[in-house]
């Protein structure tokens, strides 16, 4: 075996087909990256000429003026592989004390045991003890098992299964509110669309006031700018947003008021015809249920009239940003307006993302990052209940592990880091 460093074209092609594909593993990720100040190189072992393990590791100065190395979701290698993985590990130890490093940091893509779809732990599934085992004999310090969102990345995702599948099979899996609320938005018109670079203002505003309602500081719009830039072109990436159009939803009520009329009058007449070929009681209930539902169609109508008024013809109500790589498509990034809340728009532009995936053979649609407490009084406890009415299963990775290199200068860092984290959130407390 030999540890080199890569080119980026093998390691495109290694990386792409790996059973761990990220799209934190890919060179776009890692040229996007370096324009925010982390550098990025290819390393990767090699047998006979053939490449069997690799990683893309970042690099960038800590606090105290010393590097620390970061693999993005891990390195790209049969964790089960004890020799493999020691071999490689002391490899990089060698690569990372040449680059002055304190620590190297991984968060391996592999799943630590399987669990369902309430989030317990399938009896008898698989697990990947092993591997965490292994990393562990070999030095690497593990950082926690943590079940809110500590880590660099998330530890626990909800996924469903896409591959060999039908959009019927795959809606006959969610909650029946779920199915309610993707017809009712069928019925009130609302579409999907890709945007482009051109219209990357409009995710922005929508992830803006999201970040103001939830509390979070957004990206700028450059960060949406450049990420579009470095995955677009290569397929990795779709930007998707739910619009209604006030006019065509205003034609369909009045359509439909038209039809309700017509039936009340219809059977109006049937009955002052011949009173005696009706039940009386049923007729009744029927011409009342009828005006109840002009009434309800009428107070839609003027609810839409105003909301066409003050926002215009087509409102944007909210939107999500995905990567399409490996065997998945991950819905990174989202949100949607508070003042367009009642149209539940993100349950379309999942379900948008989720076809997609299943017209094209993705293994799975992944909504990305849940809490690990499936405590209903846990206040983010919304997150994973919001994506399990979709169906599928939990997926609970094996975390964070650090393989220091300098025990002191990590130790310093350890503290460091603790006083700047502590100085960002007073600051962000008295900027609010």
């Amino acid at each position: 075996m030999e540890f080199v460093v890569l080119k980026e074209n093998e390691f495109k092609k290694f990386a792409y087909k790996h059973e761990q594909a990220s799209f934190f593993q890919t060179i776009n990720w890692g040229k996007l990256k370096s324009e925010n100040g982390w550098g990025m190189e290819l390393v990767g072992v090699k047998d006979n000429k053939k490449i069997i393990a690799a990683t893309m590791i970042l690099s960038k100065m800590t606090p105290i003026k010393k590097k620390m190395l970061y693999a993005p979701r891990g390195f790209l290698i049969d964790y089960n592989d004890f020799e493999l993985v020691k071999f490689f590990t002391e490899e990089i130890k060698k690569y990372a004390k040449k680059q002055g490093a304190i620590f190297v940091k991984i968060d391996p893509y592999v799943s630590y045991q399987e669990r369902g779809l309430d989030g317990s732990v399938v009896e008898g599934g698989e697990n990947n003890y092993e591997a965490f085992n292994n990393l562990v004999k070999l030095g690497y310090k593990h950082l926690g098992f943590h079940l809110m969102q500590e880590d660099l990345q998330a530890r626990w995702i909800f996924v469903t299964d896409t591959k060999n599948t039908t959009v019927d099979e795959v809606m006959k899996n969610m909650d029946t509110k779920t199915r309610q609320i993707l017809r009712k938005n069928e019925r009130n018109k609302i579409k999907v669309r890709e945007i482009g670079y051109d219209e990357i203002d409009k995710f922005k505003d929508i992830m803006q006031h999201t970040g103001e309602r939830r509390e979070f500081i957004d990206r700028s719009i450059t960060y949406y700018q450049n990420m579009f830039k470095a995955f677009y072109d290569d397929g990795m990436l779709k930007i998707l947003i739910a619009e209604l159009d006030t006019e065509e939803l205003i034609n369909e009520y009045k359509n439909e008021l038209k039809n309700i009329k017509h039936e009340k009058c219809e059977r109006e007449k049937k009955y002052n015809e011949d009173p005696t070929k009706m039940n009386e009681k049923k007729y009744l209930q029927k011409q009342k249920e009828a005006e109840n539902e002009i009434v309800r169609i009428h107070k839609n109508i003027k609810h839409i009239e105003e909301l066409k008024e003050e926002n215009g013809k087509v409102l944007t109500l909210g939107g999500i940003l995905f990567f399409i790589h490996g065997n998945e498509v991950l819905s990174f990034a989202g949100g949607s307006y508070k003042k367009f809340m009642e149209f539940q728009s993100a349950y379309t532009v999942h379900f948008a993302g989720m076809k997609y995936a299943i017209e094209n053979n993705y293994d799975r649609y992944n909504f990305y990052g849940i809490i690990g407490d499936f405590d209903e009084k846990n206040p983010l406890y919304g997150l994973y209940s919001f994506k399990r009415d979709f169906g599928g299963y939990v997926v609970e990775f094996m975390g964070e592990f650090d393989l220091v290199i300098n025990k002191p200068l990590y130790w310093l860092y350890k503290v460091a880091f603790k006083t700047v984290k502590k100085l960002k959130h007073i600051k962000m407390k008295f900027s609010k």
